[in-house]
């Protein structure tokens, strides 16, 4: 008998096309207010690509907009898709510290298990700002605020973010702190090669990401994780001609395609909710999801 293929874990990142770090330079947190909201339809499309897939998946959501989205972040747990975590204001973890991470984290907790109805076990650091060298303390604070699990470690090398000596598997850094669930690589040519999504998805040819992460599942025999963000199906968004020409090509590169490129990726392999795919590393780090109780009506 052919075994089941393996399940990968497919997340979202949500927050708003303006929120994001290549654009903080430019965009200074007090004009958030003076811009067009588009995470809710962006969203609203991906929920409907999941739906036609019969895929549950995280979403990992910042508290600013579900104080602002609550019927956005209620359909989504009425969907059967996990709620969890991306902080509250989109703060770069290792440049606000201990006290204020501590205060940030809980605070988004409080807000989205209040919105949705749900309990939120999971957190992703935006732009990936934690590590073993600049946060030593964000897993145990992670840990004694609530939190089971965290996916904010990218093995790999960039400008902006990424450990790339961290472990590329689930790991506990802290023997008094949460699971951590790095995102996605590729051990070759001598380096960790980025295969978790986002920008990295949309640069590289579909069918080369297909065969890596094939190549994870079935050559390492392990899970992978997937991310993305909902500014990145939506093409329509403005311009930010003001902004570094570097940002804005990271950030508008091949967002006409991304949607489509979703698509061909939930039909070619197989996927799940981060606290279902790797409930049994969580659990063999030592900590322990508690049973899910229903979204809220």
């Amino acid at each position: 008998m052919t075994p089941p293929p393996i399940r990968n874990a497919m997340s979202v990142d949500v927050e708003e096309w303006f929120q994001v770090q290549a654009f903080a330079g430019t965009i200074p947190r007090d004009r958030w207010d003076s811009f067009d909201t588009r995470v809710e339809a962006s969203t609203d499309r991906i929920l409907a690509r999941f739906a036609e897939a019969g895929v549950r998946a995280t979403f990992f959501t910042l508290g600013c907009v579900a104080d602002r989205h609550p019927a956005l972040l209620r359909r989504i747990a009425a969907q059967g898709h996990e709620i969890a975590s991306h902080g509250q204001g989109h703060e770069l973890v290792h440049a606000i510290g201990e006290a204020r991470f501590r205060a940030d984290i809980r605070r988004a907790k409080r807000t989205l298990e209040d919105v949705a109805g749900v309990a939120v076990h999971g957190y992703r650091a935006p732009t990936f700002s934690i590590g073993a060298a600049i946060t030593p303390w964000a897993h145990r604070v992670l840990a004694e605020e609530g939190y089971v699990y965290s996916s904010s470690v990218f093995p790999v090398g960039h400008d902006l973010y990424g450990a790339p000596d961290a472990p590329r598997g689930p790991h506990a850094p802290d023997p008094d702190g949460v699971a951590e669930l790095p995102m996605t690589t590729l051990r070759a040519l001598g380096r960790n090669l980025p295969c978790a999504g986002g920008g990295w998805f949309r640069l590289a040819p579909y069918p080369l990401f297909r065969a890596a992460l094939k190549r994870v599942n079935a050559v390492e025999g392990r899970s992978g994780i997937f991310y993305f963000h909902p500014w990145e199906i939506d093409p329509g968004q403005p311009r930010l001609a003001e902004a570094p020409a570097r940002a804005r090509f990271r950030h508008y590169a091949r967002q006409a395609s991304m949607e489509t490129r979703i698509a061909r990726l939930l039909r070619d392999f197989a996927w799940g909710r981060m606290d279902e795919v790797f409930a049994g590393a969580i659990a063999g780090t030592g900590a322990r999801i508690p049973a899910r109780r229903a979204a809220a009506a």
